[in-house]
C-alpha cells in the first residue's frame, strides 16, 4: 500500500489517531499579501490551468507557484514529487505530491513538516486520507530522527479550493474551512504561520 491509497478510517484504526472537526482553526492568522510577480503569473495561469483542466495543469500552472512564493518568504525547502519511505510495512511509502521541510538544504527530505496533496478529480474530500498518511509518516520520520516539531501540518488543494489540517501527538484536526483563490493572502498566511519556529 502506499500513501495514496489510505482511507480515512485507515488513518484511524490502523494508527489510533483521532480526527477531530475544527471550525475556522487558523481564524487567527494573519494574511500576507502576495508579491506583484505571484498575482501577475496567477491572472495568466489560473485560466489556463483551469482551462486545460488536467491535475498536472494545475499543479503545474496553480500549485507550484503558489508554494513557490511561500519557499521564498520563508526560506524553507520545498519538495516535489518525492519519494518519501518511512515505513512500508504500514503502507507509509510512495511519492508525495509537494512537501515542505524545515531544512534549508534542497538535496535531501529532512524535517517535514507539511505535506500538500492535491485533489483527485476535483474533489477536495479525497485527498484528505493520502494527506493524512503523509502527515503520519512525517511524524514519525520526525521522531525517529530526533527532530523536535511540534506540530505536523497538512493541506489538500484543487488548485482552487484549499482546506488546512494539523496534526499533534495522536489528534489530527481538520480546519472546516475552504479557503478560495480569492483568499491568496489568508492561504500564504497559514503556510507561513505554520513554518515558523514556535516560541
Amino acid at each position: 500500500m502506499a500513501y495514496e491509497n489510505f482511507s480515512i478510517e485507515q488513518i484511524e484504526s490502523d494508527f489510533s489517531i483521532k480526527i477531530q472537526d475544527v471550525h475556522n482553526l487558523f481564524g487567527s492568522v494573519e494574511p500576507v499579501e502576495p508579491s506583484k510577480s505571484l498575482v501577475s503569473l496567477l491572472e495568466d495561469f489560473v485560466p489556463l490551468g483551469s482551462a486545460i483542466g488536467t491535475e498536472k495543469a494545475r499543479s503545474e500552472f496553480i500549485i507550484a507557484p503558489i508554494l513557490a512564493e511561500v519557499k521564498k518568504l520563508t526560506g524553507v525547502s520545498l519538495f516535489s514529487g518525492t519519494k518519501f519511505e518511512v515505513d512500508k510495512e504500514k503502507g507509509l511509502n510512495g511519492f508525495c505530491d509537494f512537501m515542505f521541510s524545515l531544512s534549508s538544504s534542497q538535496l535531501t527530505l529532512s524535517a517535514p513538516v507539511i505535506a500538500i496533496v492535491e485533489a483527485k478529480n476535483e474533489n477536495i474530500n479525497s485527498g484528505f486520507g493520502q494527506c493524512m498518511a503523509e502527515m503520519v509518516a512525517a511524524q514519525i520520520y520526525n521522531n525517529k530522527k530526533k527532530t523536535i516539531v511540534d506540530s505536523v501540518y497538512g493541506c489538500v488543494t484543487t488548485g482552487s479550493v484549499w482546506r488546512f489540517l494539523t496534526l499533534s501527538n495522536n489528534t489530527i484536526y481538520l480546519d472546516s474551512i475552504e479557503y478560495y483563490l480569492d483568499q491568496l493572502s489568508k492561504i500564504l498566511g497559514i503556510f507561513i504561520a505554520d513554518l515558523k519556529p514556535k516560541a
